[in-house]
């Protein structure tokens, strides 16, 4: 009640003008006024910041930079843009720390941009939010039901209204797959840094794409077998993969729909890496049914992807994933505590949640089949 009591007190508050001009003018309450005015103008403009990133990405500027400091005539150059433009974007991207001034007239790489010289995974997510945006144009409308949103055809598996599954050409798996494959390396190295595969002798993939997390499970534990479980076409650019990679006598790539056809058996432990977050929660508790069906009594499950109400992540978890899966049509960013209810009503007991070092890309759980 108490609680109830200032909390009503403190929205009247904030909702005063009075207030903002006193909390403006006090010395003690100022920096305070100062951050939230800045936080929730950087609500207002968020849109502006995110396209600045999606020019600087689109005009290669960070891999261009990355060669050392260079002149504003030179930049504008090899964007193709005026100089005027060219120096309104440096500008803007300094602002946010994707680049720097180092100098009259010169240009170098910020702390931001510098990450993004290296990281293709979150370049790529950037250009492909162009998709989502165009969907997020009027947020209203998508959340009452009234559009035909572009991205739930990018990701055709999770519409159950769909033809199965299983016929999905090559074609229409291949954009979407390579976008996972290529920020797959954003989550391997972090789940295999926070649960050691070398304690199991075959670990089953289950929606693991082109395989990407089992080449990176393959280089960092020799030993392990490996099978890979996806829709046919994704399973054959798998296979493709694992020949390249030299892996054909270590890994193998089976396709099909878990929501049609039987998983493989054989190996000790499985893991969904970004898979439950895809689906419903009757969706969801299928695909964790048929992961347990399908590994011997005493297996492993480990559930790897972004979970809501993560400390420090809650706005990835709640905010991105919340509208990115409206747009898509299906799933839901889950809390961890509703992750491990439905996979223990899937059959899996000693369940745990599992720390990971950078949470905002990944949280773990691991459980067991009895």
């Amino acid at each position: 009640m108490l609680r109830s009591y200032w909390l009503t007190l403190r929205d009247r508050l904030l909702a005063s003008e009075s207030f903002h001009r006193f909390a403006a003018w006090f010395p003690l309450t100022r920096p305070i006024a100062r951050r939230e005015a800045r936080a929730l103008f950087d609500l207002v403009a968020g849109f502006v910041y995110s396209q600045i990133l999606y020019a600087c990405v689109r005009l290669n500027l960070f891999s261009i930079l990355s060669a050392g400091p260079q002149s504003l005539e030179r930049l504008a150059q090899q964007m193709q843009l005026s100089e005027d433009a060219a120096q309104r974007l440096l500008s803007a991207a300094a602002s946010l720390r994707l680049v720097e001034s180092r100098g009259p007239q010169l240009w170098g790489l910020g702390m931001l941009g510098g990450v993004m010289v290296s990281n293709a995974a979150v370049c790529a997510l950037v250009e492909h939010h162009a998709t989502l945006y165009a969907d997020l144009r009027d947020p209203v409308a998508l959340l009452r039901g009234e559009t035909n949103a572009v991205l739930a055809q990018y990701w055709p598996y999770a519409d159950e209204r769909a033809t199965s599954p299983t016929l999905l050409t090559e074609e229409r798996v291949a954009q979407y797959s390579q976008l996972m494959s290529a920020s797959q390396p954003l989550v391997a190295d972090e789940i295999l840094s926070a649960y050691r595969f070398d304690r199991h002798q075959c670990l089953l993939d289950v929606g693991g794409g082109q395989g990407t997390f089992l080449i990176a499970a393959a280089q960092a534990f020799p030993r392990l077998r490996m099978i890979l479980f996806d829709l046919p076409a994704v399973a054959t650019l798998a296979q493709e993969n694992f020949l390249r990679s030299g892996l054909q006598s270590r890994a193998s790539a089976v396709g099909g729909s878990f929501f049609e056809n039987s998983l493989p058996v054989g190996a000790d432990v499985a893991t969904l890496i970004r898979v439950l977050y895809d689906h419903d929660d009757h969706r969801a508790i299928g695909i964790l049914r048929a992961v347990f069906n399908a590994l011997a009594s005493g297996g492993t499950l480990i559930v790897a992807e972004p979970m809501s109400e993560t400390p420090g992540a809650e706005t990835m978890g709640d905010a991105y994933f919340g509208f990115y899966l409206l747009a898509m049509g299906k799933g839901r960013s889950r809390s961890a505590e509703r992750l491990l209810s439905m996979i223990q009503e899937a059959g899996f007991r000693s369940c745990q949640f599992k720390p990971t070092r950078l949470p905002l890309q990944t949280s773990l759980i691991e459980a067991r089949k009895p």
